[in-house]
């Protein structure tokens, strides 16, 4: 095995772990590849996920490997580089050794822990087995099979149900929200209206319900109300102030009032992995760990926490948003930092990030880009959205897949990957 210009891998190389394969750890890999240093990756997929394009997953767009590339690929021309599949099971920073869930121990000389974010139901759990999130490739594949089989259900003679299998409820009117109404509703008034015999796909109420007093409320209010425009074209019931209060297999209960339906899905909230109490830290803000401006990890000698995870403040003292564009900036930035750290003994100015704009997509034409200062709406928003997502993806197969798919999707409104893959029964009706 060779290194850096053609060198041997040395054991005595300073050994960095980083825990984690979203965008910032695979950030930080790349960064440190070819350098005079041992990684070693540790992720519990065998993949590296791009979330921002799992929700056209959920709603038979694009297919799972089209958003997952395995990290063996992206990762596998490095040879300083290792890649393990397993889980942490605990981390002691005092003697710098963490633990795997397959037994294994690896020793680090710094540590960087970029595990991301899961979905947050608020304090009611037992809500996740019948409003599924979009945060995984499984739940992704579940929505797609709710979604489709709840169509195919209304389709049986006889469905004495068919209205509220035919209504699908989306919780929380973030961009996560408004992206998965504004496709189902696509999803139901174009790709499926030739499909059923018994039912009008198009005639499907969509609804997406918000605690707050408007949708998308990180966006500026000209963008949040174009928004709503948009998905009212399409068909999209929008209803604010209205907090869940319950959620059952028949519908949820949101502001005192009961709505029929046989598929919520939840897009309200993200909560960071539990790598404070791995790390035996107090969490930050939001449950996240919190860092100091050159992200190490607040008390630890050698950890550093990155990406959703994180608590980072800005120049202001605020935290930085859990965006990938964050996570992505913050692992270009630490993989550069431990590079010259590690083998040039310089130390690295403190982080700063620098907005390349926070966007949501609605539809075909419909889209929203802020930029702070600058605000793209529409067809341009749209077309500029579909590029950075293209770019962002980590292979140039992808690149080419999912360019193609659009393309195909955009000229016959077709969606190929519609697909069961987890049939829900049920009951007969």
């Amino acid at each position: 095995m060779s290194g850096p210009e053609g060198q041997a891998v040395d054991p005595a190389w300073p050994h960095v772990v980083i825990v984690g394969a979203g965008f910032g750890g695979l950030a930080v890999a790349k960064r440190l590849a070819r350098a005079p240093v041992r990684v070693t990756v540790v992720d519990r997929n065998n993949y590296h996920l791009f979330v921002p394009l799992l929700y056209q997953v959920a709603t038979a767009a694009l297919s799972p490997a089209d958003v997952a590339e395995p990290i063996r690929h992206v990762l596998g021309r490095f040879p300083n580089i290792r890649v393990v599949l397993g889980e942490v099971a605990q981390i002691d920073t005092g003697a710098r050794r963490i633990g795997l869930s397959t037994g294994e121990t690896l020793s680090y000389d710094r540590l960087v822990v970029a595990t991301g974010s899961t979905s947050s139901y608020f304090g009611h759990d037992e809500w996740r087995s019948v409003a599924p999130a979009c945060k995984s490739i499984e739940e992704a594949r579940l929505i797609r099979s709710r979604v489709l089989g709840a169509f195919e259900e209304a389709e049986r003679d006889g469905a004495a149900d068919r209205e509220a299998l035919m209504t699908f409820v989306i919780v929380g009117g973030g961009p996560t929200g408004v992206e998965l109404a504004g496709s189902v509703a696509e999803l139901a008034r174009y790709t499926l209206t030739s499909d059923f015999r018994r039912i009008r796909p198009e005639t499907a109420k969509i609804i997406l319900v918000e605690a707050g007093p408007r949708i998308l409320a990180a966006f500026p209010d000209s963008l949040a109300d174009y928004a709503e425009r948009a998905l009212g074209r399409l068909g999209v019931e929008i209803m604010t102030n209205m907090p869940v209060e319950t959620i059952t297999e028949e519908g949820l209960t949101a502001g005192g009032r009961f709505i029929p339906a046989r598929t919520v899905l939840w897009g309200a909230g993200v909560a960071p992995t539990g790598a404070a109490a791995l790390l035996g830290v107090k969490p930050g803000p939001g449950g996240r760990v919190a860092v100091k401006r050159d992200l190490s990890v607040e008390g630890l000698e050698g950890v550093y926490a990155l990406g959703d995870v994180a608590a980072c403040p800005d120049e202001a003292g605020k935290p930085l948003p859990g965006l990938a564009q964050v996570a992505q900036q913050q692992g270009d930035y630490l993989g550069k930092a431990l590079r010259d750290l590690l083998t040039r003994g310089r130390s690295a100015p403190p982080f700063r990030f620098h907005n390349r704009g926070n966007a949501a997509i609605i539809g075909r034409h419909a889209a929203i880009f802020d930029f702070g200062r600058y605000r793209l709406k529409g067809y341009p928003a749209w077309m500029l959205w579909a590029i950075v997502h293209v770019v962002l993806l980590v292979s140039f197969a992808q690149r080419i897949r999912v360019s193609l798919q659009w393309l195909w999707r955009y000229l016959t409104y077709r969606r190929g990957a519609r697909i069961i893959t987890t049939p829900v029964v049920r009951g007969s009706g």
